[in-house]
């Protein structure tokens, strides 16, 4: 039988493809070109390697199922087992980020029709590969998809050193991502979470049937886990970082096959999230897209750099990326959703005093109800009553443009809070619109905490909501938009026509929901809109290659913050995450330079009480934003690592790096920040063994007992030391920032 390969690529990532007449096309192996398996050289390892690689594409429909195995694996697939070669293509688009290429690999299956095409995408420098599939029903039957993977690869053990087994040579960083306790990665071996080498295949099995699965069902893509994690080799440091670029449901699995490793990729599921896809002749499905970095060293903090620089070359261009300005929003350890004309003054002075360069009126600015009404459930009384987003007048007897104007007259950009995508049951949005415009089952219109959930699809939904927009814009010339989604609706809606699976109803509501994002920036391109969810429930590239600012978490205790903006750049580059920085009047001078340092190494977003401040709290405020205004710039090209390891949640020690590329800032610059914590020793010694000698640091803000540093220029570490609990310092290596006064 005669097998084909393939090699594509670029010298930083390529794939090897094989496909013959008899088998679908499967991809064998990834990595640098120089390391592929050439079958010249070794036919023995391609066939070995063959033996074990899983098809491009894993499909499961209806009718078909697994072959070969049982259980709850996305492998194996029937439908993907039949596909064979049809052809491919090679694209090559000149871009000045990096040259694109693509390529596109068609199989078929003549029995029943389906034709599917992998879609792989590559950027030249960047090692992270880009795939999804397109699946078209050419047949004379219907055929329903159960599941297509998005991405799907083993023989991820196949670098290990004789004797090694996969089971403890290969470890797997996940991140939880609980509400207000964001972005808590660990790291264990695939024994430690469970996956072992049964010793079943030698006697003619698949492997263990077992797998390690991380999915999230619902409209919230992160409210558990990150859509992210990592494979590594604990010998070398060989990495595979993985993110799943959805806004929805998405499942992640792990496992044994064959004495080697998979890894599949997908959106919804029909096992994980009633997902089914019914596909008439003619109609065809694309899934929803996933990217891979792979490093032949370094680990996760290597292989998270690539992703950074994939993130950053695939998401949508704004002036926000460069200007990065200071926010003040008035909810957290603030107004809380009470905001009236009174409260507010004393606020935008007080913004405007400590540097902030826009202001945003947060939740309540359309509540007509008395100040400090509660709902059911201790929610505010607005809670289920929002939709139609007219101003208060009751809050704001002058209207709410008094403020605004009194906002731009400070020499600041206004901006409002607005939830888009929920209806409260008692508005009169509510019975405005049609049921069709609302997510349903059965029937029956879904309420979720007091709200109905829009469906986009829908045409009247998708209007109400530009003219929200629009008249925001015209009547009050708001320049930032915070949208914000506060619920989860579960695992979707049967659709406008009732014959949707809900999986699928839910899909199809996610991608008009990036459409309609898409649509507004396009009327309203310098406009900022600000991602959030619950605080960081919604933490994926689909919604963050779109909107400029990402709200990171909604952490109110000062004390707990630092882990969570330390580790805040796995999720999201540094000039798009956002973290609160809130000064309360009771805070020490060192706990104000812990609150301020917490987001001087993302986007500030001042909160707090500034009015109540004294004199000096607020000349403290406004030395760190005037501190973090001469180094911003560098945020949008840097890279994050952490020399203190990635934060534990009660690290009584806790640092993050940003550094600079050398060769485009003459030398290059890093940014420290460090936290001590309570119950830690007054100094610790941090390696930087990157910062080249003679790069001594200065200080570029601290605040309180005066922090002191010590550089050993032979060991390359720091040692800070920090006389205050509950306090912080920002340090500065090379050339291109002054400190501040």
């Amino acid at each position: 039988m005669s097998i084909t390969h393939l090699r594509w690529g670029t010298a930083d990532l390529s794939l090897a493809l094989a496909f013959d007449t008899a088998d679908p096309v499967r991809l064998l192996a990834m990595g640098e070109a120089a390391t592929l398996p050439d079958v010249a050289r070794d036919p023995e390892l391609c066939a070995r390697l063959a033996r074990r690689a899983l098809p491009l594409v894993e499909i499961q429909t209806a009718g078909s199922g697994r072959l070969g195995t049982s259980g709850k694996r996305h492998v194996d697939g029937a439908a993907s087992r039949a596909l064979r070669y049809t052809g491919h293509e090679e694209e090559h688009e000149p871009h000045p980020g990096g040259d694109i290429r693509i390529l596109r690999v068609r199989m078929a299956d003549e029995t029943t029709g389906l034709r599917v095409t992998a879609v792989c995408t590559l950027r030249e420098g960047i090692p992270v590969l880009r795939t999804e599939a397109h699946v078209e029903n050419t047949g004379h039957r219907p055929a329903t998809l159960e599941y297509v993977s998005s991405f799907a690869c083993s023989n991820l053990a196949r670098h290990l050193g004789d004797g090694e087994h996969w089971e403890n040579g290969l470890s797997l960083w996940l991140a939880a991502n609980p509400w207000s306790g964001e972005i808590r990665w660990s790291k264990a071996t695939l024994a430690e979470r469970g996956l072992h080498d049964v010793g079943m295949v030698p006697f003619g099995q698949t492997g263990s049937k077992n797998r390690i699965a991380v999915t999230s069902t619902g409209s919230w893509s992160s409210s558990e886990h990150l859509p992210m994690g990592c494979l590594e080799e604990t010998r070398t440091g060989r990495a595979l970082l993985w993110q799943i670029e959805h806004n929805g449901s998405w499942h992640a699995e792990v496992a044994d096959r064959f004495d080697d490793v998979y890894l599949s990729l997908s959106g919804p599921t029909d096992r994980e999230h009633q997902w089914r896809r019914a596909l008439a002749p003619g109609e065809s499905f694309r899934t929803v897209p996933a990217s891979v970095a792979v490093v032949p060293s370094g680990g996760f903090e290597a292989a998270l750099a690539a992703m950074t620089r994939h993130r950053r070359a695939t998401r949508r261009p704004h002036p926000d990326h460069q200007g990065l300005p200071v926010v003040f929003n008035d909810f957290m350890n603030s107004l809380m959703g009470e905001p009236s004309t009174k409260a507010l003054r004393p606020l935008v002075d007080a913004a405007a005093a400590a540097g902030a360069e826009y202001f945003c009126i947060d939740a309540g600015w359309y509540d007509a109800e008395p100040p400090g009404t509660v709902g059911p459930g201790g929610v505010p009384g607005w809670w289920d009553a929002v939709g139609e987003w007219e101003e208060s007048a009751p809050r704001f007897p002058g209207g709410l443009n008094e403020v605004l104007d009194r906002v731009r007259d400070a020499g600041m950009v206004p901006g409002l809070w607005l939830e888009p995508e929920v209806v409260g049951v008692r508005s009169p949005v509510a019975e405005a619109l049609p049921n069709e415009a609302f997510f349903r089952r059965d029937g029956v219109r879904l309420v979720e905490w007091g709200r109905h959930q829009l469906d986009l699809r829908h045409p009247a939904a998708r209007a109400h909501l530009d003219a929200v927009v629009d008249r925001l814009v015209r009547d009050y010339g708001v320049g930032y938009l915070k949208l914000d989604y506060n619920i989860d609706i579960g695992a979707g809606t049967d659709g406008p026509t009732g014959t949707d699976s809900p999986g699928d109803g839910l899909l199809g509501h996610n991608r008009a929901y990036l459409d309609w994002l898409d649509g507004v920036l396009d009327r309203y391109p310098s406009l900022v809109l600000k991602s959030c969810a619950a605080g960081s429930s919604r933490t994926d590239h689909a919604v963050l290659s779109r909107l400029p600012i990402h709200s990171v978490t909604d952490q109110q205790d000062f004390r707990l913050l630092p882990a969570i903006a330390a580790a805040a750049p796995t999720a999201v580059t540094p000039e798009q995450g956002a973290i609160w920085a809130y000064p309360l009047p009771e805070h020490t001078e060192a706990e104000l330079g812990m609150v301020m340092v917490s987001a001087m190494l993302g986007r500030i977003h001042l909160s707090g009480r500034p009015d109540l401040l004294t004199p000096d709290q607020l000349a403290l405020v406004g030395r760190a934003v005037d501190a973090y205004k001469t180094y911003r710039p560098l945020l949008a090209g840097a890279l994050p690592r952490w020399p203190l390891g990635l934060p534990g949640w009660r690290d009584g020690w806790i640092a993050l790096a940003l550094t600079t590329d050398r060769a485009e800032d003459r030398g290059g610059t890093t940014l420290l920040a460090v936290w001590r914590r309570e119950g830690a020793s007054a100094s610790v010694d941090v390696p930087l063994p990157w910062v080249p000698g003679g790069d001594r640091p200065h200080v570029l803000f601290g605040a309180g007992p005066e922090p002191a540093h010590d550089w050993d220029d032979r060991e390359r570490t720091v040692r800070v030391t920090l006389p205050a609990e509950r306090s912080a310092v920002l340090l500065s290596f090379g050339p291109g920032v002054e400190a501040s006064g």
